[in-house]
């Protein structure tokens, strides 16, 4: 990993929490944390990954990572995808489901897309992470963000209704941060 700790850039507790028990398994990354009021354009989970990740590293001075997740509806053609955290503000888990009344299909899935950032003036680069699964009615404690409402995979089960640690195995952030730590394991 490069010399300089790397910054997480999240005003969300609970996003930082499972990042950094996701990071500390294996081979641990040591994370600081910075709260910056960034502008997220409109566009593509990518585009708005890279822009919040370039303008993070332009105001710090130093390497930055980042997280975008966007939570895609089958039926709705990738939507609400990026903007999900707006949708869920609005609308609530019961509105979430209510989109997608009248369509044959439940099917959605989770998206991460972490940024990495060497500095200023640096392009950032991508690590996804996506798990399947569906949309169905809130279950378990609604603790944190749309994870009452999405059903992971084969699991019978919400992100809301697992153990942290059985979350950790299969999320989308895990899979993201899983690419992300390999990259880093690369500069040391």
């Amino acid at each position: 990993m490069p010399e300089t700790r790397l910054v997480f850039v999240t005003s969300n507790a609970s996003k930082l929490k499972e990042v950094r028990e996701i990071l500390s398994i294996g081979h641990p990354i040591e994370l600081e944390n910075q709260d910056l009021d960034l502008p997220e354009i409109q566009g593509t989970t990518q585009e708005v990954a890279r822009e919040k990740c370039r303008r993070a590293a332009e105001i710090l001075k130093r390497p930055v990572i980042t997280e975008d997740t966007a939570l895609c509806f089958k039926a709705l053609n990738g939507l609400p995808g990026p903007y999900i955290k707006h949708f869920l503000k609005e609308l609530g888990h019961e509105g979430l489901n209510n989109l997608l009344v009248g369509f044959p299909t439940k099917e959605a899935w989770a998206l991460c897309t972490f940024a990495y950032c060497v500095g200023p003036g640096s392009e950032p680069i991508l690590f996804e992470g996506r798990t399947d699964g569906m949309i169905v009615p809130a279950r378990g404690p609604p603790k944190f963000g749309w994870d009452p409402v999405f059903q992971a995979e084969d699991t019978g089960k919400t992100y809301a209704e697992m153990e942290p640690e059985q979350k950790n195995k299969i999320s989308h952030r895990y899979r993201a941060l899983d690419k992300l730590r390999d990259y880093l394991r690369t500069l040391e």
